[in-house]
């Protein structure tokens, strides 16, 4: 029974290959309309060398924009959960901006940063800052405050106590909100590449598109599809190995 559940999403994603790739074939479906799937592969397999090389420049600038993000995300967390007039101040705002999408302010950071790497890093810090300043934030906010009194009372100081107790209770809220930025680093570099580059999968998607090569689209973005798992999946092993008892109480039922 439990095998027959991880396998029917598998099963419903090959029946819809298969009836798109009989639809195209029936109904003589042009390429610059809807590639079949065998078409997609093709195009995959021609451009993988093209492909990696763009997906590279992707990646580099998702894990950095990621990185940047991550360092702001917790010194920022750390403040507002130390200085309660920050919080206050900056909190409200962090959750109502996550509701905004940053991905149209990427027009904006070509005009002022033009075409280098810098509106592309920002892009995806933009896009990754706000899950994982507001979870950071919720998860030492959860701590019971009289673990931080037992720390304080065998003689630790404020910011030591911080170091010893709360960010690391924190850490699985910490790589809850990393998986979600995880996924955003990929769209938000490619957006970026989209607006204003010279490489990358954004830049090769924009080629491609302008040139009505479906064919070489839909296979951009399976590689962007694939690059956004594998990130999520990078954070998955990191939080199994950080914080391995994560997600046991429910595996024991």
């Amino acid at each position: 029974m439990k095998y027959a559940k991880r396998a029917a999403p598998v099963l419903a994603l090959a029946a819809v290959l298969i009836l798109w790739e009989l639809a195209v074939d029936l109904f003589k479906i042009p390429l610059y309309v809807l590639p079949s799937p065998a078409k997609v592969v093709l195009a995959l397999a021609a451009d993988r060398s093209v492909l990696f090389s763009h997906g590279l420049v992707t990646v580099s600038e998702a894990l950095l924009g990621m990185g940047i993000s991550l360092v702001l995300a917790v010194l920022l967390g750390i403040l507002m959960d130390a200085f309660a007039p920050v919080r206050r101040c900056v909190y409200p705002i962090l959750v109502v901006t996550q509701t905004v999408p940053m991905i149209v302010l990427s027009p904006i950071l070509i005009i002022y940063l033009g075409f280098g790497l810098a509106p592309k890093i920002l892009t995806v810090v933009l896009m990754c800052f706000f899950p994982v300043a507001v979870s950071f934030t919720d998860g030492m906010a959860q701590l019971d405050p009289e673990y931080m009194y037992l720390v304080r009372s065998f003689g630790a100081g404020k910011w030591e106590a911080y170091r010893l107790v709360k960010i690391p209770a924190a850490i699985p809220s910490l790589l809850s909100g990393l998986k979600v930025a995880a996924t955003y680093s990929i769209s938000g570099a490619v957006v970026g590449e989209w607006i204003g580059a010279q490489k990358g999968l954004g830049y090769y998607l924009l080629r491609v598109k302008n040139g009505y090569m479906l064919d070489k689209v839909f296979a951009c973005v399976l590689v962007i599809v694939f690059l956004s798992l594998c990130m999520n999946l990078a954070i998955w092993l990191i939080q199994k190995t950080a914080a391995p008892y994560m997600g046991q109480k429910g595996t024991e039922k």
